[in-house]
């Protein structure tokens, strides 16, 4: 499947809903148990973009969005602010291609190019595809948070993986550039 990966934009929402739609439905990445609209999911979009953080598409040639993967604040606290949390979605026919390892590549560069120190996993379902993804791409399992979530008629277990970016812990951050400047203290 060739695909090519870009910046979203807001005249991708209905795919991105789409693709999230079918997550919420029939998967274990989000613990959402109804699918929010469209309108919902542009306005996660815009707080997303409006704090600078990346997000990104891949679409194959005739321009379908066929996953997306953005990165958010782990936590709101300023302390936190050098550590996002990534997110990955794909629509169902593109899953086992290697889309996700694409995504998450891209999102992990430009991360790490924005100056964010640490980037968490947090696997709802502790779903095996999803943290054999994480672990290819160097994250490593911090904890198991077991019966976190209960969907589709079951307790699931939340995974904790992490993975250092840049200089992660070597080095103080510089809080007057970005991600320093996201929060006031």
């Amino acid at each position: 499947m060739s695909s090519r990966l870009r910046q979203a934009a807001p005249n991708d929402l209905p795919q991105i809903t789409t693709i999230y739609r079918d997550a919420v439905l029939n998967g274990t990445a989000s613990y959402e148990l109804v699918p929010p609209d469209e309108a919902e999911m542009a306005s996660r979009f815009q707080a997303i973009r409006n704090k600078g953080y990346p997000y990104i598409v891949a679409e194959d040639k005739g321009g379908k969005v066929l996953g997306y993967a953005y990165a958010s604040a782990f936590r709101t606290r300023p302390a936190y602010r050098w550590m996002v949390e990534d997110s990955i979605y794909l629509a169902p026919e593109a899953r086992g291609r290697g889309l996700g390892k694409l995504l998450l590549a891209k999102l992990v560069e430009e991360c790490e190019a924005l100056g964010f120190r640490q980037m968490i996993a947090v696997i709802g379902g502790a779903a095996p595809a999803s943290i054999a993804l994480h672990r290819a791409a160097g994250f490593t399992e911090t904890g198991l948070l077991k019966g976190t979530g209960y969907k589709h008629g079951r307790w699931l277990d939340t995974m904790l993986m992490q993975k250092t970016l840049g200089e992660g812990t070597e080095t103080d951050p510089d809080p007057s550039t970005y991600p320093g400047t996201l929060f006031s203290e």
